[in-house]
């Protein structure tokens, strides 16, 4: 990058602007007299800088082509706009599943009545204002439920094989 011009690219400029050359053609054409790397913008700063006003342009000159957009964009646009317009799903209510324990009856104890080796294995709350109560059997070793309660709450095989479950599930509630 060039930062200061010498006095005779100074001249160059103004001979090639008052032929009429625009402000690009200009700095090529100094660029390839004095093998000198000026830019359009930096002809423009100059020229402004020496008070010199922009070519006059032929009053028949037509205007440049419109650019064509591209029928990629108009397809992203398009496809854009139906995710727009696109209704929402509507899902029907269904009632959540009860799950229960078959091997143990709960105590259904509160909170406050559980001592410290009692199961916490939770019931209820499902609907407004449901209480909620807790199993209440003793706990099994290291856990804080008991033994039945303890197997519901592990998933059971690898990752990758209760990742499998669920793709499985989904592809039994989309049939």
């Amino acid at each position: 990058m060039q930062i200061d011009w010498a006095p005779e690219h100074i001249d160059a400029l103004r001979e090639f602007l008052a032929k009429g050359m625009s402000f690009s053609q200009a700095a090529g054409a100094i660029n390839a007299k004095f093998r000198t790397d000026y830019t359009r913008s930096a002809a423009i700063g100059r020229a402004r800088r020496m008070g010199l006003t922009a070519p006059d342009r032929p009053a028949d000159r037509t205007e440049p082509p419109a650019i064509a957009v591209a029928p990629r964009l108009r397809k992203l646009r398009e496809r854009a706009q139906s995710e727009l317009n696109r209704p929402m799903p509507v899902f029907e209510r269904t009632e959540p599943v009860k799950l229960r324990c078959v091997e143990i009856v709960p105590r259904h104890l509160s909170l406050f009545d559980l001592k410290p080796g009692d199961c916490r294995y939770p019931y209820g709350g499902d609907e407004d204002g449901e209480a909620i109560t807790f199993c209440g059997h003793p706990r099994r070793k290291n856990s804080n439920y008991c033994r039945a309660h303890f197997h519901l709450t592990r998933r059971r095989g690898t990752r990758a094989e209760r990742g499998a479950w669920k793709m499985l599930l989904r592809f039994i509630g989309a049939a």
